[in-house]
């Protein structure tokens, strides 16, 4: 496996620990995956974006502009990693 798969992959268990502990989404929970959409299927809200977003710019030293939430589809475990793996390079 590459450097890059394994960052990618450590970002994604990051951000699915987090989810799962921040939102209490069970460990049995059939629906949740990485590629799932957070806000559509109710894991995350508007409060907990807000929430997600400090999470991301603070646990992976990065800032997410306005502009990017609007053009980017930050909505999924996948989407986010990619995001963040992005925007380290």
């Amino acid at each position: 496996m590459s450097d890059c798969n394994a960052t990618l992959d450590q970002t994604m268990t990051d951000l699915r620990t987090f989810v799962r502990e921040k939102y209490k989404v069970a460990d049995n929970d059939r629906d949740f995956n990485d590629a799932i959409n957070l806000f559509d299927y109710g894991y995350v809200d508007s409060f907990g974006a807000v929430e997600l977003i400090g999470f991301v710019e603070s646990n992976f030293g990065i800032k997410i502009p306005e502009s990017d939430l609007v053009v980017c589809p930050l909505d999924s475990i996948r989407t986010i990693a990619e995001y963040v793996e992005a925007r380290r390079k």
